[in-house]
Protein backbone atom coordinates (compact mmCIF):
# COMPACT_ATOMS: atom_id res chain seq x y z
CA UNK A 1 0.00 0.00 0.00
CA UNK A 2 0.97 3.35 -0.21
CA UNK A 3 1.64 5.50 2.66
CA UNK A 4 -0.96 6.68 4.95
CA UNK A 5 -3.17 9.37 3.54
CA UNK A 6 -0.62 9.74 0.30
CA UNK A 7 -2.51 10.34 -2.73
CA UNK A 8 -0.32 9.10 -5.52
CA UNK A 9 0.05 9.93 -9.29
CA UNK A 10 -2.74 10.98 -11.49
CA UNK A 11 -5.66 8.83 -10.28
CA UNK A 12 -4.90 10.24 -6.51
CA UNK A 13 -5.22 6.97 -4.88
CA UNK A 14 -4.57 7.67 -0.69
CA UNK A 15 -5.22 4.95 2.33
CA UNK A 16 -7.02 5.51 5.72
CA UNK A 17 -4.26 6.00 8.30
CA UNK A 18 -4.33 3.53 11.17
CA UNK A 19 -5.17 3.49 14.01
CA UNK A 20 -8.58 5.14 12.01
CA UNK A 21 -11.21 7.34 13.23
CA UNK A 22 -14.86 7.33 11.64
CA UNK A 23 -17.94 9.08 12.38
CA UNK A 24 -20.75 7.03 11.27
CA UNK A 25 -24.35 8.66 9.87
CA UNK A 26 -26.76 6.16 10.48
CA UNK A 27 -30.27 6.13 9.22
CA UNK A 28 -32.21 3.54 11.48
CA UNK A 29 -35.39 3.85 9.45
CA UNK A 30 -34.09 3.51 6.09
CA UNK A 31 -34.37 0.68 3.84
CA UNK A 32 -36.11 -2.72 5.98
CA UNK A 33 -35.06 -0.82 9.03
CA UNK A 34 -32.35 -3.01 10.09
CA UNK A 35 -29.53 -0.36 9.65
CA UNK A 36 -28.44 -0.25 13.40
CA UNK A 37 -28.58 -3.98 13.70
CA UNK A 38 -27.01 -4.62 11.00
CA UNK A 39 -24.24 -2.51 11.82
CA UNK A 40 -23.51 -3.52 15.25
CA UNK A 41 -23.46 -7.83 13.75
CA UNK A 42 -21.61 -7.27 10.94
CA UNK A 43 -19.68 -4.21 10.48
CA UNK A 44 -18.37 -3.13 13.76
CA UNK A 45 -16.73 -6.75 14.73
CA UNK A 46 -14.80 -6.16 11.39
CA UNK A 47 -13.81 -2.49 12.13
CA UNK A 48 -12.44 -3.22 15.40
CA UNK A 49 -10.23 -5.71 13.87
CA UNK A 50 -9.17 -3.19 11.22
CA UNK A 51 -7.92 -0.83 13.66
CA UNK A 52 -10.93 1.65 13.29
CA UNK A 53 -12.64 3.62 15.72
CA UNK A 54 -15.93 4.59 15.42
CA UNK A 55 -18.49 7.55 16.82
CA UNK A 56 -21.78 6.69 15.29
CA UNK A 57 -24.47 9.71 14.54
CA UNK A 58 -27.86 8.25 14.54
CA UNK A 59 -30.50 10.46 12.42
CA UNK A 60 -33.79 11.22 13.85
CA UNK A 61 -35.14 13.56 10.99
CA UNK A 62 -34.61 14.49 7.70
CA UNK A 63 -31.66 16.63 7.25
CA UNK A 64 -29.69 15.97 10.44
CA UNK A 65 -27.11 14.26 8.50
CA UNK A 66 -27.46 17.57 6.51
CA UNK A 67 -26.86 20.25 9.17
CA UNK A 68 -24.66 17.70 11.42
CA UNK A 69 -21.73 17.52 8.49
CA UNK A 70 -22.51 20.99 8.04
CA UNK A 71 -22.14 22.22 11.17
CA UNK A 72 -19.44 19.85 12.64
CA UNK A 73 -15.24 20.09 13.48
CA UNK A 74 -14.78 17.01 11.47
CA UNK A 75 -11.36 17.41 11.69
CA UNK A 76 -11.39 14.65 14.29
CA UNK A 77 -12.51 12.55 12.03
CA UNK A 78 -9.96 10.48 8.92
CA UNK A 79 -13.52 9.34 7.41
CA UNK A 80 -17.34 9.83 6.74
CA UNK A 81 -19.35 6.58 6.66
CA UNK A 82 -23.13 6.59 5.82
CA UNK A 83 -24.64 3.64 6.75
CA UNK A 84 -28.24 4.05 5.19
CA UNK A 85 -29.49 4.19 1.70
CA UNK A 86 -28.49 6.95 -0.80
CA UNK A 87 -30.56 9.20 0.16
CA UNK A 88 -28.30 9.76 3.67
CA UNK A 89 -24.91 10.32 1.60
CA UNK A 90 -26.75 13.01 -0.70
CA UNK A 91 -27.82 14.37 2.42
CA UNK A 92 -23.98 14.28 3.54
CA UNK A 93 -22.71 15.49 0.50
CA UNK A 94 -24.56 18.63 0.29
CA UNK A 95 -24.13 19.53 3.63
CA UNK A 96 -20.49 19.58 3.34
CA UNK A 97 -20.69 21.32 0.05
CA UNK A 98 -22.37 24.24 2.12
CA UNK A 99 -19.16 24.81 4.71
CA UNK A 100 -17.02 27.30 3.71
CA UNK A 101 -13.94 25.10 4.19
CA UNK A 102 -16.02 22.91 1.44
CA UNK A 103 -12.90 22.14 -0.56
CA UNK A 104 -10.64 21.05 2.25
CA UNK A 105 -13.50 19.21 3.79
CA UNK A 106 -14.35 17.39 0.13
CA UNK A 107 -10.74 15.60 0.65
CA UNK A 108 -11.90 13.72 3.19
CA UNK A 109 -12.76 10.46 2.19
CA UNK A 110 -16.73 9.26 1.94
CA UNK A 111 -17.81 5.53 2.38
CA UNK A 112 -21.24 4.08 1.36
CA UNK A 113 -22.64 0.96 3.62
CA UNK A 114 -25.82 -0.44 2.32
CA UNK A 115 -28.67 -0.23 4.59
CA UNK A 116 -31.10 1.26 2.03
CA UNK A 117 -33.52 -0.31 -0.04
CA UNK A 118 -31.61 0.56 -3.29
CA UNK A 119 -27.53 0.70 -2.54
CA UNK A 120 -26.87 1.75 -6.05
CA UNK A 121 -23.94 3.57 -4.69
CA UNK A 122 -22.78 0.65 -2.61
CA UNK A 123 -23.39 -1.66 -6.03
CA UNK A 124 -21.50 0.34 -8.15
CA UNK A 125 -18.44 0.33 -5.97
CA UNK A 126 -18.74 -3.61 -5.32
CA UNK A 127 -18.94 -3.80 -9.21
CA UNK A 128 -16.24 -1.30 -9.76
CA UNK A 129 -13.90 -3.35 -7.42
CA UNK A 130 -14.09 -6.35 -9.74
CA UNK A 131 -16.32 -8.37 -7.22
CA UNK A 132 -19.38 -10.46 -8.00
CA UNK A 133 -22.69 -9.38 -8.25
CA UNK A 134 -24.30 -9.44 -4.57
CA UNK A 135 -27.07 -8.20 -2.30
CA UNK A 136 -27.78 -7.97 1.30
CA UNK A 137 -25.90 -9.23 3.82
CA UNK A 138 -23.16 -9.87 1.34
CA UNK A 139 -22.98 -6.48 -0.14
CA UNK A 140 -22.44 -5.20 3.51
CA UNK A 141 -19.73 -7.53 3.87
CA UNK A 142 -18.02 -6.45 0.80
CA UNK A 143 -18.24 -2.69 1.15
CA UNK A 144 -17.66 -3.01 5.00
CA UNK A 145 -14.43 -4.94 3.30
CA UNK A 146 -13.78 -1.94 1.27
CA UNK A 147 -13.39 0.13 4.10
CA UNK A 148 -11.16 -1.81 6.54
CA UNK A 149 -8.90 -1.74 3.15
CA UNK A 150 -9.01 1.93 3.26
CA UNK A 151 -7.61 2.89 -0.49
CA UNK A 152 -10.20 5.54 -1.58
CA UNK A 153 -9.86 7.78 -4.51
CA UNK A 154 -11.45 10.77 -6.45
CA UNK A 155 -15.07 10.35 -7.84
CA UNK A 156 -16.91 12.66 -9.88
CA UNK A 157 -20.44 15.24 -8.88
CA UNK A 158 -22.61 16.68 -10.65
CA UNK A 159 -23.96 20.45 -10.24
CA UNK A 160 -27.66 20.87 -10.58
CA UNK A 161 -29.21 24.10 -10.72
CA UNK A 162 -32.98 24.43 -10.87
CA UNK A 163 -35.61 26.87 -12.48
CA UNK A 164 -36.15 28.18 -9.21
CA UNK A 165 -32.43 29.15 -8.10
CA UNK A 166 -31.75 25.64 -6.38
CA UNK A 167 -28.36 24.83 -6.98
CA UNK A 168 -27.66 20.75 -5.68
CA UNK A 169 -24.61 18.01 -6.06
CA UNK A 170 -25.34 14.87 -6.96
CA UNK A 171 -23.01 11.64 -6.94
CA UNK A 172 -25.45 8.85 -8.43
CA UNK A 173 -28.38 10.27 -10.87
CA UNK A 174 -31.16 12.70 -12.15
CA UNK A 175 -34.67 10.95 -13.20
CA UNK A 176 -37.81 12.57 -14.12
CA UNK A 177 -40.74 10.06 -15.83
CA UNK A 178 -40.89 6.07 -15.39
CA UNK A 179 -37.76 5.15 -13.24
CA UNK A 180 -38.65 8.59 -11.20
CA UNK A 181 -42.20 7.71 -10.64
CA UNK A 182 -41.09 3.75 -9.60
CA UNK A 183 -38.50 5.27 -6.47
CA UNK A 184 -41.03 7.28 -5.25
CA UNK A 185 -44.45 5.26 -5.58
CA UNK A 186 -42.86 2.82 -4.05
CA UNK A 187 -41.58 4.32 -1.10
CA UNK A 188 -44.71 3.13 0.73
CA UNK A 189 -43.14 -0.44 0.35
CA UNK A 190 -39.53 -0.07 1.86
CA UNK A 191 -39.89 -2.83 4.00
CA UNK A 192 -39.86 -4.85 1.20
CA UNK A 193 -36.05 -4.11 0.74
CA UNK A 194 -35.03 -3.90 -3.56
CA UNK A 195 -39.05 -6.03 -3.47
CA UNK A 196 -39.97 -2.79 -3.39
CA UNK A 197 -38.52 -1.91 -7.13
CA UNK A 198 -40.00 -4.83 -8.63
CA UNK A 199 -43.64 -4.34 -7.01
CA UNK A 200 -43.81 -0.19 -7.61
CA UNK A 201 -42.10 -1.20 -11.73
CA UNK A 202 -45.09 -3.44 -12.07
CA UNK A 203 -47.91 -0.60 -10.64
CA UNK A 204 -46.26 2.03 -12.95
CA UNK A 205 -46.43 -0.03 -15.90
CA UNK A 206 -49.88 -0.76 -15.67
CA UNK A 207 -50.49 3.23 -15.25
CA UNK A 208 -47.95 4.06 -18.15
CA UNK A 209 -47.50 8.03 -18.77
CA UNK A 210 -46.03 10.16 -21.06
CA UNK A 211 -44.38 13.15 -20.39
CA UNK A 212 -43.88 15.91 -22.23
CA UNK A 213 -40.54 18.58 -22.03
CA UNK A 214 -37.73 19.40 -23.79
CA UNK A 215 -34.21 17.41 -23.61
CA UNK A 216 -30.86 18.76 -24.81
CA UNK A 217 -27.53 18.46 -24.14
CA UNK A 218 -23.78 18.88 -24.37
CA UNK A 219 -22.30 15.45 -25.92
CA UNK A 220 -18.99 13.88 -24.16
CA UNK A 221 -15.65 15.38 -25.83
CA UNK A 222 -16.68 18.95 -26.37
CA UNK A 223 -14.89 21.09 -24.34
CA UNK A 224 -15.80 23.57 -22.02
CA UNK A 225 -16.98 27.45 -22.41
CA UNK A 226 -14.16 29.93 -21.48
CA UNK A 227 -13.96 30.05 -17.54
CA UNK A 228 -12.28 32.67 -14.89
CA UNK A 229 -10.93 31.24 -12.13
CA UNK A 230 -12.98 30.43 -9.44
CA UNK A 231 -12.49 32.74 -6.14
CA UNK A 232 -11.13 30.83 -3.24
CA UNK A 233 -13.69 29.33 -1.08
CA UNK A 234 -16.28 29.78 -3.98
CA UNK A 235 -17.98 26.75 -5.32
CA UNK A 236 -17.72 25.36 -8.47
CA UNK A 237 -18.55 27.39 -12.08
CA UNK A 238 -20.54 25.60 -14.17
CA UNK A 239 -18.74 26.85 -17.19
CA UNK A 240 -20.66 24.49 -19.92
CA UNK A 241 -23.78 25.89 -18.55
CA UNK A 242 -25.73 28.99 -19.36
CA UNK A 243 -28.70 30.30 -17.32
CA UNK A 244 -32.33 28.83 -17.64
CA UNK A 245 -33.63 31.66 -18.84
CA UNK A 246 -31.52 31.52 -22.31
CA UNK A 247 -31.47 29.01 -24.95
CA UNK A 248 -28.78 25.82 -24.95
CA UNK A 249 -25.04 27.21 -26.83
CA UNK A 250 -25.46 26.51 -30.72
CA UNK A 251 -22.83 23.30 -30.19
CA UNK A 252 -25.56 21.68 -27.81
CA UNK A 253 -28.05 18.98 -29.35
CA UNK A 254 -31.09 19.26 -28.91
CA UNK A 255 -33.56 16.51 -28.93
CA UNK A 256 -36.35 16.75 -32.04
CA UNK A 257 -39.02 14.56 -29.78
CA UNK A 258 -40.95 16.58 -26.69
CA UNK A 259 -42.81 12.90 -25.97
CA UNK A 260 -40.50 10.59 -23.33
CA UNK A 261 -41.56 8.06 -20.80
CA UNK A 262 -38.26 8.16 -18.64
CA UNK A 263 -34.89 10.53 -18.76
CA UNK A 264 -32.28 9.09 -16.46
CA UNK A 265 -28.49 10.88 -16.37
CA UNK A 266 -26.70 8.88 -14.01
CA UNK A 267 -23.14 8.93 -13.16
CA UNK A 268 -22.41 5.56 -11.09
CA UNK A 269 -22.78 1.80 -12.59
CA UNK A 270 -26.04 0.52 -10.89
CA UNK A 271 -28.91 2.17 -10.52
CA UNK A 272 -29.64 -0.53 -7.85
CA UNK A 273 -28.49 -3.74 -6.00
CA UNK A 274 -30.06 -5.57 -9.34
CA UNK A 275 -29.86 -2.79 -12.24
CA UNK A 276 -26.66 -2.05 -13.93
CA UNK A 277 -27.76 0.87 -16.10
CA UNK A 278 -24.18 2.05 -17.47
CA UNK A 279 -21.53 -0.90 -17.35
CA UNK A 280 -19.26 1.82 -19.00
CA UNK A 281 -19.36 3.88 -15.88
CA UNK A 282 -16.41 4.26 -13.33
CA UNK A 283 -15.52 7.16 -10.36
CA UNK A 284 -14.46 9.64 -12.29
CA UNK A 285 -14.85 9.08 -15.65
CA UNK A 286 -15.45 12.76 -16.40
CA UNK A 287 -18.98 11.46 -17.95
CA UNK A 288 -22.69 11.91 -17.45
CA UNK A 289 -25.02 8.96 -19.11
CA UNK A 290 -28.00 9.57 -20.24
CA UNK A 291 -30.61 7.26 -21.16
CA UNK A 292 -33.73 8.32 -22.18
CA UNK A 293 -36.71 6.60 -23.37
CA UNK A 294 -39.13 8.11 -26.04
CA UNK A 295 -42.90 7.94 -26.42
CA UNK A 296 -44.78 4.76 -28.28
CA UNK A 297 -42.71 1.90 -26.16
CA UNK A 298 -44.98 -0.93 -25.41
CA UNK A 299 -45.19 -2.52 -22.33
CA UNK A 300 -44.21 -5.52 -23.12
CA UNK A 301 -40.73 -3.72 -24.26
CA UNK A 302 -40.32 -1.79 -21.28
CA UNK A 303 -40.28 -4.54 -19.43
CA UNK A 304 -37.84 -6.42 -21.15
CA UNK A 305 -35.66 -3.45 -20.86
CA UNK A 306 -35.74 -3.71 -17.02
CA UNK A 307 -35.13 -7.59 -16.95
CA UNK A 308 -32.15 -7.01 -19.00
CA UNK A 309 -30.96 -3.84 -17.19
CA UNK A 310 -30.13 -6.60 -14.07
CA UNK A 311 -27.51 -7.92 -16.41
CA UNK A 312 -26.72 -4.82 -17.83
CA UNK A 313 -27.34 -5.97 -21.34
CA UNK A 314 -30.25 -3.80 -22.19
CA UNK A 315 -28.53 -1.85 -24.94
CA UNK A 316 -28.10 -5.37 -26.63
CA UNK A 317 -31.98 -5.30 -27.68
CA UNK A 318 -31.38 -2.46 -29.73
CA UNK A 319 -34.83 -1.03 -28.37
CA UNK A 320 -35.57 2.20 -31.03
CA UNK A 321 -37.04 4.03 -28.14
CA UNK A 322 -33.82 3.73 -26.10
CA UNK A 323 -31.51 6.03 -26.18
CA UNK A 324 -28.19 6.65 -24.71
CA UNK A 325 -25.72 8.96 -24.68
CA UNK A 326 -23.09 10.12 -23.16
CA UNK A 327 -22.36 13.36 -21.81
CA UNK A 328 -20.69 16.31 -19.85
CA UNK A 329 -23.76 18.37 -19.66
CA UNK A 330 -27.79 18.68 -20.43
CA UNK A 331 -30.82 20.91 -19.65
CA UNK A 332 -34.26 19.39 -19.18
CA UNK A 333 -37.58 21.44 -19.75
CA UNK A 334 -40.56 19.76 -18.52
CA UNK A 335 -43.63 21.35 -20.64
CA UNK A 336 -45.33 21.47 -17.69
CA UNK A 337 -44.73 20.58 -13.94
CA UNK A 338 -46.18 16.81 -14.23
CA UNK A 339 -44.50 14.01 -13.11
CA UNK A 340 -41.73 13.58 -10.37
CA UNK A 341 -38.27 14.62 -10.80
CA UNK A 342 -35.50 12.86 -8.33
CA UNK A 343 -31.79 13.81 -7.62
CA UNK A 344 -30.23 10.48 -6.04
CA UNK A 345 -33.68 8.91 -5.44
CA UNK A 346 -34.73 12.27 -3.51
CA UNK A 347 -38.22 13.77 -4.59
CA UNK A 348 -37.54 17.20 -6.33
CA UNK A 349 -40.16 19.37 -7.54
CA UNK A 350 -41.09 19.31 -11.52
CA UNK A 351 -38.83 22.18 -13.06
CA UNK A 352 -36.50 23.56 -15.67
CA UNK A 353 -33.12 21.80 -14.55
CA UNK A 354 -29.44 21.65 -16.16
CA UNK A 355 -26.54 20.12 -14.71
CA UNK A 356 -22.64 19.47 -15.68
CA UNK A 357 -20.10 17.58 -14.27
CA UNK A 358 -17.38 18.00 -12.29
CA UNK A 359 -14.57 16.17 -12.68
CA UNK A 360 -12.97 14.56 -8.68
CA UNK A 361 -15.09 16.90 -7.07
CA UNK A 362 -14.71 14.21 -3.82
CA UNK A 363 -13.41 10.97 -2.49
CA UNK A 364 -14.65 7.56 -2.04
CA UNK A 365 -13.55 4.97 -0.43
CA UNK A 366 -12.58 2.09 -3.29
CA UNK A 367 -11.65 -1.42 -3.77
CA UNK A 368 -9.51 -1.10 -6.57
Amino acid sequence: VFGAGCPRGGDSYGVLPRPCRALVLLNPQSGAGRALEDFQAVVQPMLAEADIATTVFVTERPHHAHEKVRDEDLSQWDTLVVMAGDGLLYEVVNGLMERLDWEDTMKKPLCILPGGSGNALAASINHYAGNDHVAKKKLLTNCTFILCKGLHTQMDLVSLSTASGKRLFSFLGFGWGFISDVDIDSEKYRRLGNARFTLGTLQCLAKLRVYQGRLSYLPAGHSALPAGTDAPGALPSDSLLVPLCQPVPPHWTVVPEEEFVSVYAIYQSHLGTNLLMAPAAQLHDGCIHLFYLKAGISRVALLKIFLAMARGTHLDLNCPHLHYVPVRAFRLEPRAAAGIMTVDGEALACEPVQGQIHARLCRVLSGS
